[in-house]
């Protein structure tokens, strides 16, 4: 199989190389010269045969709209875009339908599996008609880690390929929270003589253990008590979107939205919400407001 990468970053060049390693030919185009093999989307273009095939791996929101627009103008009838990318599923429906009044077919694929995907392959969540997924189907099989899952059409209509990966993403924010809340309570109560150890505990046999739990060991061992990290955590957009696609479609996530709100408080030193109801506490019942952080945390007492 011949195809186009676009976008050689963290993800897209460890692809590429993966690709390469698995059978298929791909030229990769990056606005970075040191990792492009061409200089230019007309370059790339006119170096596949037909049809062509071409994966784009850029950031999502503008940056993908503006390369498969350009795509849609340098690619034929016949020819396969294919966004890679964390694109919202809206956006899919958009570029399918202006690409299929241009005969050119599209395939959405949301992909995880980070920096080791190289090494352990990449789950792939793709959405889009047969006969589309059919041609791009080899760099799937080259992408997609070895054993009977990681890989599923997830649906035929543009977009279900990244709605499932949001989703799955909205659950990743969630398993992510309660990991940091039961290590935050491991850590405060003075009981458990070393916090690593137990979570290390419950890499075998535990029914919450999890490739998250191992990864949070692994930074546990690099960093024991975490001191060298500030408690901030962005949000890539997804864990949004999946609580706008629940509250559209009346569907109940409150451990995602607790996860995606936690993220938001992470953000501020000081929260003026949390400032606002130790205000109530003290009209209301008197209850002592702090100037700073009482030693010790703020637990009264049994």
């Amino acid at each position: 199989m011949d195809m186009g990468l676009i976008g050689l970053g963290k993800m897209g060049g460890n692809m590429r190389t993966r690709l390469r390693n698995g059978g298929v030919s791909v030229v990769g185009y990056d606005r970075n010269p040191d990792v492009s093999d061409v200089g230019s989307l007309e370059d790339l273009v006119a170096a596949l045969p037909s049809p062509k095939v071409v994966w784009v791996m850029v950031p999502a929101g503008d940056p993908t709209r503006q390369t498969i627009a350009a795509l849609g103008d340098l690619l034929g009838e016949g020819d396969l875009v294919v966004d890679g990318g964390n694109s919202r599923w809206t956006d899919d429906q958009a570029n399918a339908a202006m690409l299929a009044e241009k005969g050119i077919g599209f395939v959405d694929c949301g992909v995880s599996g980070g920096v080791w995907g190289l090494q352990n392959g990449y789950a792939l969540m793709y959405g889009g008609a047969d006969a589309d997924v059919a041609k791009v189907q080899p760099a799937f099989d080259a992408l997609r880690p070895e054993g009977d899952f990681g890989c599923v059409h997830a649906g035929k209509a543009p977009g279900a390929g990244h709605f499932s990966k949001m989703v799955h993403n909205g659950i990743e924010y969630a398993i992510m929270q309660s990991y940091a809340e039961g290590w935050e309570l491991l850590e405060k109560v003075d009981l458990v003589d070393n916090v690593t150890d137990v979570f290390r505990s419950w890499k075998e046999g535990t029914v919450i253990r999890s490739w998250l739990l191992d990864l949070l060991v692994a930074a546990l061992d690099e960093d024991p008590g975490l001191s060298k990290i500030q408690g901030y955590a962005e949000d890539s957009g997804e864990g949004r979107w999946t609580v706008e696609a629940a509250i559209d479609n009346a569907v109940a996530v409150p451990a995602i939205a607790a996860s995606l709100f936690a993220r938001f408080v992470s953000r501020q030193d000081d929260s003026p919400a949390m400032k606002a109801i130790a205000a109530m506490r003290n009209q209301f019942g008197g209850h002592a407001v702090h100037a700073g952080p009482p030693a010790g945390g703020d637990a009264a007492p049994a």
